[in-house]
């Protein structure tokens, strides 16, 4: 049994649908048989693993665990995977700490096989946490494959809510929003910048996003989106964006078809007219 998620409408109008929904859709989701059987599975197994060996050697487990941190590509990397959990985060040298994506390290950090004698796979909560981050992060997934605006709308969603709380310098927020594709593609379109923009230096960028925070928000700080209204800020200008931009496309393609059957008709004219 399947359940694929509702998106009827793209946009904004689609992105309150989806929103107004989300209790209903996300609860038949989780009721899925597969979702129910990886979560069993899980619940079952994962208090037996007390190294990064044995995660890696059990593909369902590992599954499961890079799916809570959205790595799920990863799965046949196991010797990275392997080193990036034995690492730990405690050095400034551990291999999650020097990846431009952070889930390395919130994966890393959230086992503690390289930071802890016992790792948190031992502690009574640690199935109901890495679950509960893997049944929604599958949802979103769901979602994506309906409307990938909605995805990365939903993980600005989640990640901006976490990011805007830690206890990290603002610039170094910032970092982390350009770190992370999913982030960097919702804040370049809804501040319409170029495809180019990556390109430039780092410290351009940073510059160009605080500015651009400040014209649309009034604040150049990433922490102003532990306001709910100001994530529903961003994602609305995101979505407008987006949607003007696929619509823009559409109407570019269809003039451009409607221009070659013209081309087409005229040639076919002349050549009639020349035989």
């Amino acid at each position: 049994m399947s359940y694929a998620p509702i998106v009827p409408l793209g946009g904004y109008a689609g992105w309150t649908f989806l929103k107004r929904t989300l209790p209903a859709q996300k609860a038949a989701f989780e009721a899925t048989s597969t979702l129910k059987r990886d979560e069993d599975y899980f619940r079952a197994k994962i208090g037996t693993i007390k190294t990064a060996d044995a995660l890696v050697a059990d593909r369902r487990l590992l599954g499961v665990a890079l799916g809570a941190f959205g790595l799920d590509a990863d799965i046949n990397n196991k010797f990275f995977i392997k080193k990036v959990l034995q690492d730990g985060t405690l050095t400034s040298g551990a291999l999650s700490n020097r990846l431009a994506d952070k889930q390395y390290q919130a994966f890393s950090a959230a086992f503690g096989f390289g930071d802890y004698k016992i790792p948190r796979t031992q502690l009574s909560d640690f199935p109901d946490k890495i679950l509960t981050a893997y049944k929604t992060r599958q949802f979103e997934t769901a979602i994506g494959d309906q409307n990938g605006d909605m995805r990365l709308a939903m993980n600005a969603e989640r990640e901006l809510a976490t990011l805007a709380k830690r206890t990290i310098s603002e610039d170094a927020k910032w970092f982390n929003v350009m770190g992370s594709a999913p982030l960097r593609q919702v804040f370049e379109k809804a501040f319409g910048l170029p495809g180019s923009f990556a390109a430039i230096d780092l410290d351009q960028q940073l510059d160009t996003f605080k500015k651009k925070a400040t014209q649309f928000f009034g604040d150049s700080s990433i922490k102003q989106f532990a306001s709910p209204e100001k994530i529903d800020g961003l994602v609305r200008q995101f979505m407008v964006r987006s949607d003007a931009s696929a619509n823009s496309t559409a109407r570019g393609a269809g003039a451009l078809q409607l221009l070659q059957a013209s081309q087409q008709s005229s040639a076919t004219g002349i050549l009639s007219l020349l035989r």
